[in-house]
């Protein structure tokens, strides 16, 4: 029988959300439409569930859609658009392609190939992942790409260190490459999708084009390269471990299906070659990998068969990918987004004259945007807002839509960002112990490193 004893913070954050959503649903301001107090009802009920982890993610965006389809607040095409995004293709050739890796024993034999220039001390393998992650975000345009190439690796990594599931030391690993493999790569503009969607936007709204050299200028000296060394020392710190002796399983893991791993190298750099010319061809990221996927799975050719491809494939991870997706979708179809935009921006203290107080307001409002509407999301919301923005702040357009990369890469909760979540999945590691890392990382960043950046901006002349 549940007591009152058991209740945890999680369940009164959730009581908290639940109560101020019926609240929203039965009031349903005016300023909101007729179906906007119930539609943010839903989604506030979803984000509180998917931020406290009191039930999984899947059951979360099972509700969403049930929610939102029975309560007949957008169609089904639209919130079941999640399932047709390149992301969830491309997180599906990712399964396969790790699940190949990890068949033929090629993450420990490149795990090998490495380990004498990691393995020496716990400090050398969380910084030297991290370095080998960043260095990747410049030569690969998608962070599920680098964390099928990277995770597989930094387990096998795990093994030869002796940190064994759960242990400090193997989450440590996860939580690095997961990071490693996402955050940085918001200050190289072809890297991730966000940055796409703000540049396409801005091209699109306000004719404005990005360059990649002044965007990398501008972004990855704080948010690249202060903010990874920042991560390492949480990581560091949250997850202490030492060295120890190989797990057992290591050497065998090496050895089993070599026969495979020339097949698998072979696909796998051709899959790196077109993801790195991706701005040549034109062909999306999600559809190399699902090409990549088709080799894999082959007859014949490929070294996945259909009970490892089933093993490989969580399709309660799917679901909640695609739920955040269509979480996105429906607010912004709803006009709920923009009303917060604009609400935020009433709210906030913006004034010509004030750069450092605008720079930290700007910032903010991308920040919650992003929580509200998940990462991808934020720039097609805010970027119809930079004109006005613009005049109330006295920046340039460029320098307002700037600012918005600074708030979006703040990222608290992992929900936010898919690719997080299907790195931790890779891993084998729990998504809770991503969350021990995220929460002060965004603290530290919007406490100590928007300062730092707001001085370099400064420096630059963006300001």
């Amino acid at each position: 029988m549940f007591t009152l004893s058991q209740l945890t913070l999680r369940h009164l954050i959730v009581a908290a959300v639940v109560l101020v959503a019926a609240t929203l649903a039965i009031v349903s301001p005016a300023a909101l439409g007729p179906s906007g107090g119930v539609t943010l009802a839903i989604v506030l009920v979803t984000l509180g569930l998917w931020a406290t982890g009191l039930v999984p993610g899947y059951f979360a965006s099972l509700l969403f859609f049930a929610g939102v389809l029975i309560a007949g607040l957008q169609p089904a095409p639209l919130v079941f658009s999640g399932f047709a995004s390149a992301a969830i293709w491309l997180i599906i050739s990712g399964f396969v392609i790790g699940a190949a890796v990890n068949a033929t024993g090629l993450d420990g034999r490149l795990a090998g190939l490495i380990a004498p220039l990691l393995t020496r001390s716990y400090p050398r393998l969380i910084g030297g992942l991290m370095l080998a992650a960043m260095i990747l975000g410049f030569l690969m345009p998608s962070s599920v790409g680098r964390a099928v190439v990277m995770v597989p690796i930094g387990m096998a990594l795990a093994d030869r260190c002796g940190f064994g599931k759960g242990s400090n030391g193997r989450i440590g690993v996860a939580t690095i490459l997961a990071i490693g493999c996402n955050m940085p790569s918001f200050a190289i503009l072809p890297a991730n999708i966000p940055n796409m969607v703000l540049a396409g936007s801005a091209e699109t709204i306000l004719g404005i084009h990005f360059t990649y050299t002044d965007y990398l200028l501008l972004h990855y000296p704080v948010l690249g390269i202060v903010k990874s060394a920042v991560t390492v020392a949480l990581v560091l710190a949250l997850f202490p471990a030492t060295i120890g002796e190989p797990l057992g399983t290591t050497a065998a893991a090496v050895a089993t299906g070599r026969a495979g791993q020339g097949k698998v190298i072979g696909i796998l750099l051709l899959t790196l070659a077109f993801w790195m010319t991706d701005s040549l061809h034109g062909i999306n990221a999600a559809w190399v990998g699902l090409g990549a996927a088709v080799l894999l799975l082959s007859p014949r050719v490929g070294v996945v068969g259909p009970p490892a491809f089933r093993q490989s494939v969580d399709f309660g991870l799917l679901l909640f990918v695609a739920g955040a997706l269509a979480l996105g979708a429906v607010v912004n179809a709803s006009g709920l987004g923009g009303k917060l935009g604009g609400f935020l921006t009433s709210v906030l203290p913006l004034s010509p004259g004030h750069d450092a107080t605008n720079f930290f307001s700007l910032t903010l409002l991308s920040f919650v945007t992003s929580m509200f509407t998940t990462v991808p999301s934020a720039p097609a919301v805010l970027t119809p807002m930079a004109g006005d923005l613009a005049a109330l702040t006295g920046y340039g357009a460029i320098t307002v839509l700037m600012t918005q990369v600074v708030g979006f890469s703040t990222v608290l909760f992992p929900y936010q960002v898919g690719p997080l979540v299907v790195a931790m999945q890779l891993s084998g590691e729990k998504l809770d112990h991503l969350v021990k890392v995220t929460v002060p990382l965004a603290l530290i960043t919007l406490v100590a490193l928007v300062p730092i950046d707001f001085l370099w901006w400064k420096l630059t002349g963006w300001l």
